[in-house]
């Protein structure tokens, strides 16, 4: 994985407390067909109009008249939504390891798709395809609490979803330069959740007081 994938991600993820929710992107299943064919290859043969073309049609490019990036951007929500239809089902009853869950549903152990989103996030990375990523990023950490079925409001909502978006990138990075085992990727999320939960616990400490203890207590249930 390049310095310059690394940095973008960095930078997006810093920016992420900074923007509003973007919105909802175009779904439509022949779309969602389309690239799913490109996903499959994208690895070996890039994020291209004419990849696009070859596997899934001489019009498919008509799909997606923003080119690479809106390609990269739908096929990232195309991810998220099939994370959160594999997570419809859980039973987990621990906030904390439904997050973990989710987490690892989205970034699994497939080197197609580990390989095909390397790619991807070289396109993203270019100055063209900065807004897309961070929107990109935005959308799956909200996906993410909407899959642990999280429902805080307010500065709560806020802030876990800036939290989760650090342990997210620090995931995203580690997933795509070393996350070909499954147990070693598991325990990495482990933890930076724990982390996330030690600074919870350390912040109603140094607050101290019931009062602030309970304040705290949806923080730290974020980990």
């Amino acid at each position: 994985m390049g310095i310059k994938v690394q940095q973008a991600i960095s930078l997006a993820v810093a920016g992420l407390a900074a923007g509003s929710m973007p919105a909802a992107i175009e779904r439509d299943p022949v779309r969602d067909a389309a690239l799913k064919k490109l996903a499959s290859v994208a690895g070996e043969r890039g994020w291209s109009v004419a990849v696009l073309r070859d596997v899934a049609g001489p019009e498919a490019d008509l799909f997606f008249p923003g080119g690479p990036v809106e390609m990269v951007e739908a096929w990232s929500d195309l991810c998220d939504r099939e994370m959160m239809t594999a997570m419809a089902e859980t039973e987990e009853p621990r906030l904390s390891q439904r997050v973990k869950q989710a987490l690892l549903i989205r970034l699994p152990v497939d080197p197609a798709m580990r390989s095909g989103a390397r790619k991807g996030f070289g396109v993203l990375a270019a100055p063209c395809g900065r807004g897309a990523l961070r929107r990109s990023l935005m959308r799956t950490v909200n996906a993410i609490w909407q899959a642990a079925q999280d429902d805080s409001s307010g500065m709560t909502y806020m802030t876990k979803r800036f939290t989760l978006g650090a342990v997210y990138g620090a995931t995203l990075l580690y997933w795509l330069s070393r996350g070909q085992n499954e147990a070693d990727l598991a325990a990495f999320v482990e933890r930076r959740l724990a982390g996330v939960l030690r600074l919870g616990h350390l912040k109603t400490r140094l607050s101290g007081g019931h009062k602030a203890a309970r304040h705290a207590e949806p923080y730290a249930a974020s980990a």
